[in-house]
């Protein structure tokens, strides 16, 4: 199997001038960055509008870009914004996304790019007759005329779907409605654009796909027989995890939960759908929480807790074994993390997708830790520094207090067994072994986030699960980020380690 390295990188995280990471210069900056350190995946997070908390994994839809990661620059350069538009959406340079400001200013920048769009450009009438995104266009413009509120408070012709409403709505909306088809239009455009440039120069981009759906969606809105929902639209069990050492009362996500007696009726048509958009967009996707398709743990509607949840029975590798019929051998990526039974280990080793190894979980125990380096049983795995949801590198060491020494002791046994020769004398010693050990070790790849190559500390936390904070997903990385002596000393691994 061929080795492989890359970068963990949130499009918002990117560095610019208007608020937010977008697809612009920035985005093609990075891959040439990436190329000159010898890399050849880039790995992002959903880039879907964000949802609950500003979070990726709480949207509106699963398969729709983010207004706020179009490109205004590029608008202006095609006539859509004037010199005097684009100076007004300038901001500092700023190391944090202030989300509120974004949603009170984006959209209406966006609305006067549209207003001087061609509708009848052929491109964009192709992509309105193939009915593109049309349910989330018409999802989007009925929550703007109903306050935003979630679908289920709408008025009632609209939250049922009667024919009769929706089709009145159409009529009296259509250029609103046109507006979000055209978003999406312009998100995707930008979007194929930067993949064809990356892909042209090597680089392979990794996809984020959440394994649930937000209930306040239009996947949940257009389909509700699809989850467990009652007659009043309801939840009538909710997703979650069960209470655990790191915490007493479970963690309680809140999607709902798929109908899967339904879904396996029609030969999991939603998935099929779901995951052929999923590849038109990335090279590979992350399939998260895919633990969940085996066993999952539902709970009750209207718990305030996870603690009296169940355990439900998924379709497991029979859902993949049906998928693959139709698209042959698929190239995901499996997360595996967390406490896994017999079943669904004998799930994973079923489907045969890459699992993930993260570093941040593998010191500090005994050496039969299944997490580092010399006990991967086959390089059919990726290894990871850590993820998101993980502090930094750096943070997390300074935050060991007194367990640093047991945690540099496990890394140095675990680099002489490696054959490694490494510093673990200062901190920022400490993680350049980790990255080492990452890059060394059998699996097919290696993927650090940016903020760990960068030395960043905690500040550089992109997600603190279970919590609410305006600090979760509003990171960006500096505007000097690629010094030449770094991207060098990335190559120089990457080329130690056979994945240049």
């Amino acid at each position: 199997m061929s080795r492989h390295s890359g970068i963990l990188l949130h499009i918002a995280s990117l560095s610019g001038q208007y608020g937010v990471g977008t697809l612009g210069k920035a985005a093609y900056d990075f891959v040439d960055f990436l190329c000159s350190a010898g890399q050849d995946r880039w790995q992002v997070l959903p880039l879907v509008p964000t949802g609950y908390g500003d979070s990726p994994y709480q949207s509106v839809c699963t398969t729709a870009g983010s207004e706020y990661f179009i490109d205004l620059e590029t608008l202006a350069s095609e006539g859509l914004l004037s010199a005097e538009e684009l100076g007004e959406c300038l901001t500092a340079p700023a190391s944090r996304i202030d989300y509120k400001k974004l949603f009170d200013t984006r959209f209406e920048v966006l609305k006067k790019a549209f207003a001087r769009f061609d509708i009848d450009d052929k491109d964009f009438v192709s992509f309105v007759r193939r009915g593109e995104y049309k349910d989330y266009a018409l999802f989007r413009a009925i929550k703007e005329t109903q306050g935003l509120r979630a679908w289920n408070t709408w008025d009632e012709g609209l939250k049922f779907r009667d024919k009769s409403a929706l089709a009145s709505f159409k009529r009296a909306h259509k250029r609103e409605i046109l507006f979000w088809q055209w978003t999406q239009y312009t998100f995707f455009r930008q979007w194929q654009a930067l993949k064809r440039y990356a892909n042209s120069r090597g680089v392979k981009l990794i996809g984020d796909m959440p394994i649930y759906i937000a209930y306040d969606s239009v996947e949940c809105w257009m389909h509700p027989e699809t989850v467990k929902l009652g007659e009043d639209l309801n939840p009538t069990v909710v997703a979650g995890c069960p209470p655990d050492a790191f915490s007493a009362t479970g963690q309680l996500w809140g999607n709902p939960v798929y109908n899967w007696e339904r879904m396996r009726a029609d030969g999991y048509a939603w998935w099929k759908s779901r995951l052929k958009k999923c590849f038109e967009i990335y090279d590979i996707v992350r399939i998260d929480h895919f633990r969940g398709f085996d066993r999952y743990w539902e709970i009750p509607f209207g718990d305030k807790t996870a603690e009296f949840g169940k355990w439900a029975e998924g379709p497991s590798s029979a859902l993949f074994a049906e998928i693959e019929k139709s698209f042959g051998k698929m190239d995901v990526i499996a997360e595996d993390l967390g406490i896994l039974d017999d079943s669904a280990r004998a799930m994973f080793a079923e489907v045969g997708y890459p699992g993930m190894k993260v570093l941040q979980f593998a010191f500090g125990s005994d050496d039969g830790n299944e997490y580092l380096p010399h006990n991967y049983s086959s390089d059919n795995c990726v290894v990871y520094t850590g993820t998101h949801d993980n502090d930094t590198l750096l943070g997390y060491i300074r935050s060991l207090g007194g367990g640093r020494d047991w945690f540099v002791g496990s890394l140095r046994r675990e680099l002489e067994k490696m054959g490694l020769n490494a510093s673990t004398e200062t901190d920022e010693d400490i993680c350049d072994a980790v990255i080492e050990l990452a890059m060394a070790s059998r699996a097919s790849t290696a993927i650090m986030p940016m903020q760990d190559w960068l030395k960043i500390g905690g500040e550089g936390r992109i997600n603190m699960p279970g919590t609410l904070s305006t600090d979760n997903w509003s990171y960006r990385i500096p505007e000097d980020y690629a010094q030449p002596a770094l991207a060098e000393k990335m190559r120089a691994l990457a080329v130690k380690y056979g994945r240049a």
